[in-house]
């Protein structure tokens, strides 16, 4: 007999140990079959990646979900090659779901390309699951870790309420992945929202701290001062100001949301396409890196001086 239980097939970027998997598991726990399949260490950052380096050797461990114990799997890999693995190598049947999360962190604005979590998620879209990446705002210094500080009670509850829509509900075309992002302090209560992804940078980019460029020189980020200049409608503005829930569709399909033919006449030099005033092409940010580069001048021209 054929088995009409649903496979739920949960990873994340943080890793197998993560506190914030877990409370995803859990939340699914009665409503099928589960198979977790996340990195044996810490991924974030790793988009939907396929390094060549990754070994994907695959560990066996036991956990225990709400008193059960399963058996879940580490893999030597990012989190696209976790779900990879898991549709490919350790499913008995394609999953019904995908929930990569819950993220320590948010995954906001032009810089979801960059999450894990995200990538995860769309890379099991690409193979025709629905798919969830879930993430919790957190401090900054709780990004790479796994504290118990952390609450994901109201995580889990809206992963499980948007979880169950993705498994009963015929998606919208052109919608392949919801994108969740919690607030700090939310509950059940919270309100969420439908937004889209904003231009802006939520993280920028900091220089590393060293003395000669073949020292060890991580690159770090900082959080963006002002959110409030971001659109309206955005999951940076619906986190960051509103504080609500922000429920982002995103797609497999990356095209410009443009008139092709209008496009083709500008770059056949047949029409031209009118500035906007500020020379920087659109940018919501002004031209940032501009200003990063014209720092690093200045500093050298000062060191030049100097000696």
């Amino acid at each position: 007999m054929q088995n009409q239980r649903p496979l739920i097939l949960f990873t994340n970027d943080d890793g197998i140990e993560s506190p914030g998997l877990w409370a995803a598991v859990e939340a699914f726990s009665d409503l099928g079959d589960l198979l977790v399949v996340a990195p044996r260490e810490q991924q974030s950052g790793t988009g939907r990646s396929m390094p060549v380096t990754s070994e994907g050797r695959i560990y066996e461990r036991e956990m225990v979900i709400n008193g059960t114990t399963h058996t879940v799997y580490a893999v030597d890999g990012t989190p696209a090659q976790a779900v990879q693995h898991g549709v490919f190598e350790l499913a008995d049947r394609k999953p019904s779901l995908c929930v990569s999360g819950i993220n320590y962190g948010d995954n906001l604005g032009n810089g979801v390309t960059i999450s894990g979590t995200v990538g995860a998620a769309l890379e099991a879209a690409s193979l025709g699951i629905p798919a969830l990446a879930m993430s919790q705002e957190t401090p900054k210094d709780l990004h790479l870790s796994y504290s118990n500080d952390v609450d994901f009670r109201a995580a889990a509850y809206f992963a499980r309420q948007f979880g169950e829509w993705l498994m009963s509900h015929r998606r919208p075309d052109d919608v392949d992945v919801l994108k969740v992002d919690v607030p700090i302090g939310a509950t059940p209560e919270t309100p969420w929202k439908i937004t889209r992804v904003s231009r802006r940078r939520v993280y920028w980019p900091t220089r590393p701290e060293r003395v000669a460029l073949s020292d060890v020189g991580r690159m770090g980020y900082r959080l963006d001062a002002d959110p409030s200049k971001a659109e309206p409608d955005s999951d940076v503005y619906a986190l960051l100001m509103e504080r609500v829930v922000s429920v982002t569709p995103l797609s497999l399909d990356l095209t410009a949301r443009t008139d092709p033919y209008r496009l083709h006449q500008i770059i056949a030099g047949v029409a031209k396409y009118p500035a906007n005033g500020n020379g920087n092409g659109g940018h919501p940010n002004g031209d940032p890196a501009a200003d990063v580069v014209e720092k690093i001048r200045r500093t050298k021209r000062g060191k030049a001086a100097a000696g």
